[in-house]
């Protein structure tokens, strides 16, 4: 019988292979144990600012009366009206849906206009002029104009959204490179073929830089405009646990929203991996 034999070369390439998902492991295990113990020690600041009474007892409670609450909003809906869940799910899909319009608005337009130069000028004057207003300075004409429901929500996150991602998509396509761009030509490629083959991809790491920054000004922005017109909503509850001085609600509804923050971040460093792994460093 044959034996096969292994290389010395190959049979060190496994070796170092073997070593560095081994010191990948300790990496991550390593950030899971300093991020508990970060956790950990907010926690314990926040019983000791209570317990020892450094901040007024009336502005703020144990962390596990905060828990209580948030567990008591799954089946308790008095002083606002709904329960957690609902709250929860009227914030995503508002969140969602503008953000996604957001996206599929501003980063087409802001590749367009970065490769086509007549569609920039005749675009640029009236973006220049919306671009300096703040989102929630929509939120009086929208209540006018769409009152206080989904859609009126929608084009304020839309509004918030829209900015980043046409302005990074438009950076991205910006910096491709020229030697790309006249490879494709000297090949025989349309402009609108360039634009698809050499354009897009190297615009892609700045446009998902763009979501990234529009998915959190989604977010944030959400909440101010539940409080303004709503009737519903992460912020809508938060608004209503000031109006009853529910100290705990308040905070519950910022715990919330920061947890489904993070979540919303690990998504897109997935989707965006998954997109354009080559834009993204192990």
């Amino acid at each position: 019988m044959e034996q096969v034999s292994v290389s010395p070369n190959a049979a060190l390439i496994e070796k170092t292979k073997r070593r560095e998902l081994a010191a990948a492991k300790r990496k991550r295990l390593k950030a899971i144990v300093f991020g508990l113990t970060g956790v950990a020690g907010f926690l314990l600041l926040w019983y000791a600012v209570v317990w020892f009474e450094w901040i007024d007892s009336r502005l703020i409670v144990y962390p596990h009366e905060v828990f209580q609450t948030l567990a008591s909003k799954f089946y308790d809906k008095s002083f606002d009206g709904s329960l957690l869940p609902v709250h929860i799910a009227s914030s995503l899909i508002v969140a969602v849906c503008g953000f996604l319009m957001a996206v599929c608005v501003g980063v087409p337009l802001g590749l367009l206009m970065g490769w086509y130069q007549p569609f920039d000028r005749f675009v640029r004057p009236v973006f220049e002029v919306i671009r300096p207003i703040p989102p929630i300075s929509w939120i009086p004409i929208m209540i006018i104009f769409l009152g206080i429901g989904l859609q009126a929500k929608t084009v304020i996150i839309f509004f918030a959204a829209f900015i980043p991602s046409l302005i990074n998509s438009y950076t991205g396509i910006k910096l491709t490179n020229p030697v790309f761009i006249n490879v494709a030509k000297t090949c025989g490629a349309s402009k609108w073929r360039t634009f698809l083959r050499v354009g897009v991809p190297s615009a892609l790491p700045m446009a998902f830089a763009g979501m990234r920054i529009s998915l959190g000004n989604a977010w944030g922005t959400l909440v101010a405009a539940e409080m303004l017109a709503a009737n519903k909503g992460l912020g809508f509850m938060i608004l209503m646990g000031r109006t009853y001085l529910r100290v705990d609600v308040i905070i519950g509804g910022m715990l919330v929203i920061g947890l489904i923050g993070v979540l919303f971040a690990v998504g897109f460093d997935w989707v965006e991996h998954k997109v354009i792994k080559w834009g993204k460093k192990q």
